[in-house]
């Protein structure tokens, strides 16, 4: 009969007892999810500020999409910018001018539901991109060389690559020259804002956003 030593047992009873106890195991789960909820949090400004951009982005791509389906099927498409409690969207359409028939497609566009057409209050005392309105309009199109003075939510892309207003019959292209502006933002957050510009006689689109201005306010600079 073989007798095992008594430091071979205590070993093996050591050996038997190694691991995880459940406070250990609750104490790291509590660390892993305090580490995640801090990197979270980091990045939470960070997806704030990407969707803004996603909005920005989706808005210029609408207008611009407008502008060529205009030009190379030589129609007119309208652009319309809808601000409501529900929904911020923004509608392309073919208006089939000159008896075009070939493939138009109505597209509409929606902004993620945390960002808006919105115009902050504290844009009213800052100079407005391309000298558009005042700053107190969320959409503000319809700036034409008549007197016309803003405040159209609808502008319409004519063959020739201008955007015009409604006069003489939406998308009729014999109209006035139509410019303006339309923001984007998160609401309250006067720093998320953006703003694209149209010039109607060229149609060309800028994108802006806001900075804060040395000395204080604010001040909008071309992307």
């Amino acid at each position: 009969m073989r007798i095992r030593k008594p430091t071979t047992n205590a070993r093996e009873r050591r050996h038997r007892a190694s691991g995880f106890s459940l406070l250990e195991m609750v104490t790291v789960i509590a660390l892993i999810l305090v580490m995640g909820s801090m990197t979270f949090m980091s990045l939470m400004p960070a997806l704030k500020q990407q969707r803004v951009t996603n909005a920005y982005n989706t808005t210029m791509a609408a207008m611009r999409l407008a502008r060529d389906n205009a030009v190379s099927q030589r129609t007119s498409y309208s652009v319309t910018f809808t601000s409501s409690a529900g929904s911020n969207t923004i509608t392309v359409a073919p208006t089939l001018v000159g008896g075009f028939t070939g493939q138009q497609v109505t597209a509409t566009y929606a902004l993620p539901q945390d960002v808006w057409f919105l115009a902050q209050s504290a844009l009213a005392s800052t100079p407005a991109p391309d000298a558009y309105g005042t700053g107190l309009l969320a959409i503000d199109f319809g700036y034409t060389a008549n007197g016309s003075t803003g405040g159209q939510t609808v502008v319409y892309f004519c063959p020739d690559g201008s955007a015009q207003d409604a006069e003489n019959g939406g998308g009729n292209c014999s109209g006035s020259w139509d410019g303006g502006v339309v923001y984007i933002a998160r609401s309250g957050e006067v720093l998320s804002s953006r703003a694209i510009t149209l010039w109607g006689g060229t149609g060309r689109i800028h994108g802006w956003r806001l900075y804060p201005k040395s000395g204080g306010g604010y001040q909008w600079l071309r992307q």
